[in-house]
């Protein structure tokens, strides 16, 4: 995710992103450029359309057509939006559920429990890095002491967050047959618990449920026949003026268009997604320092 400062518009304007929609729409505006030429030169040259043809009245039907078009974008760009927010809610939720725990964790194991203390100090940092690369899809390995090499059996598993969260929920049920943890405790434990759980659905839901294909190819189709109709219309009203308003609007549309599919999905790494990895870092600094473990020395 790239940051910027909100206030420096100057720096907006002028700083280059990967993700410039003009880089992945340049042949197709070339083309829409050749095509308005073609229609531009037809019109005024060989049938020598003038501001008094009939054609000039298809300016108030496209009117009303970019109306239409104008909602169906506006809906398109709020919905995709709302899946993202809704990841970043999620993210944030899980970022007071791993701090929730952990502190409930430090409070209840005791002091000199340095084996258990050290197994959920692992697994919940694990956990957040777990989740997003199960969401991305990567395969990167976090690294682990030798000693908690189980923890890579979380990875290795059909679906690597519940299996991280069955293995925390066995250790709690282990403590509590030890007597190191009371019953209440466990039922202190495992709202926490479920909140990872929740969270990794929620952010599946998101993943695996993609705009309905029928409502984004009708958008696209739309954008591509209005464009197309724009210097048939308007030719007569503007002339060749209207080869670049034929490429501007169509990179404005069109660029509408492939930032809703970016942020869609906020969970792809692109320059526009959620940066998952590195709250899962923030999650892992905090409890380290909350989950402290006694001293080798002491």
């Amino acid at each position: 995710m790239k940051y910027y400062d909100t206030k420096n518009w100057l720096g907006i304007l002028f700083r280059i992103s990967k993700s410039e929609t003009i880089k992945k729409l340049f042949l197709p505006m070339l083309v829409m450029g050749i095509y308005s030429c073609i229609v531009a030169f037809i019109e005024l040259k060989v049938f020598e359309i003038n501001e008094n043809h009939f054609l000039k009245d298809l300016s108030l039907i496209y009117s009303l057509l970019g109306f239409v078009l104008s909602l169906l974008l506006v809906f398109r760009t709020n919905t995709a939006y709302d899946r993202w927010w809704e990841g970043r809610k999620l993210w944030g939720q899980l970022v007071n559920d791993s701090r929730n725990f952990a502190i409930k964790i430090n409070a209840i194991l005791a002091n000199d429990d340095d084996y258990n203390r050290s197994f959920f100090r692992k697994s919940i940092s694990y956990f957040p890095h777990l989740l997003s690369r199960h969401l991305s899809k990567e395969s990167t390995e976090f690294a682990l002491d030798e000693s908690y090499n189980e923890l890579y059996d979380a990875e290795k598993a059909q679906h690597p967050p519940v299996s991280l969260v069955n293995m925390m929920m066995n250790r709690i049920l282990h403590l509590h047959r030890e007597d190191k943890i009371s019953g209440e405790q466990m039922i202190f434990l495992d709202k926490q618990l479920s909140g990872f759980l929740e969270v990794c659905g929620g952010c599946e839901r998101i993943k695996n449920t993609p705009i309905p294909f029928s409502y984004s190819s009708f958008v696209k189709k739309f954008i591509l026949t209005y464009v197309l109709i724009l210097p048939l219309s308007q030719v007569a009203t503007v002339g060749y003026a209207m080869i670049p308003l034929t490429v501007f609007v169509f990179y404005v549309l069109m660029s509408l268009e492939l930032i809703a599919e970016e942020i869609e999905d906020p969970f792809s790494n692109d320059e526009n997604d959620l940066p998952t990895e590195q709250m899962a870092q923030n999650i892992e600094k905090n409890v380290q320092q909350i989950i402290y473990l006694k001293p080798k020395n002491d």
